[in-house]
């Protein structure tokens, strides 16, 4: 058992250290819910550890895209653009994190939130405390609830390939191309002006 938990544990860290096309976390949880038969115990240890590993993962994600992405694929001025964003959001901390915890209680796709945060260079703590305290009350949530979900939700999308269904692959698409969009914003005018403005090359 303690070996399956630890296979669980690396897995939910491994999806979503990926950005995109991996199968969402809250789902495996209902998945391992409905199957194992786990007391509320044992769920309520499966969703903490989740939640530490899901952050753990996102923590890592972000940090590849300001040490690689950030650093050496962007140019000065892309950087010079998405600072003055940077800023603006320094000045505004408490929504920053607010909109992270509420973010995380959803079961929309972080991987690409992430990967823009880590464009901005901001400090991860800002980020990550209020997502590891939303992602344990959503796991909580799909793992107590999955003895009676988990045969319409998990089983049938595994079964049906939900995971790679046409619909999902279009999420992770438009998501990844707002990541596209986020750093083509010119950030100056959407705070001097309150309109968005794309930078012409």
């Amino acid at each position: 058992m303690v070996l399956v938990l630890i296979g669980i544990i690396v897995s939910i860290f491994i999806i979503n250290v990926v950005p995109a096309f991996m199968p969402p976390t809250w789902m495996l949880l209902s998945f391992i819910g409905y199957n194992f038969h786990l007391s509320n115990y044992h769920l309520a240890i499966l969703a903490i550890l989740a939640a530490v590993a899901a952050t753990s993962g996102r923590i890592v994600l972000a940090l590849f895209s300001k040490k690689v992405i950030r650093n050496k694929i962007l140019g000065e001025n892309t950087r010079q653009n998405i600072d003055v964003l940077k800023q603006n959001l320094e000045k505004g901390k408490f929504f920053a994190s607010s909109f992270f915890a509420l973010y995380a209680l959803s079961p929309l796709p972080s991987g690409q939130l992430f990967l823009a945060y880590g464009l901005t260079d901001l400090k991860l703590i800002i980020a990550v405390i209020p997502f590891f305290i939303g992602r344990i009350i959503s796991y909580l949530f799909w793992a107590y609830t999955a003895s009676e979900v988990s045969e319409r939700i998990a089983m049938t999308s595994l079964k049906s390939g939900a995971f790679f269904s046409i619909y999902f692959i279009l999420v992770q698409i438009v998501f990844l191309y707002l990541v596209y969009l986020f750093t083509k914003i010119d950030w100056r005018v959407f705070f001097s002006e309150h309109k968005i403005v794309f930078i012409k090359k």
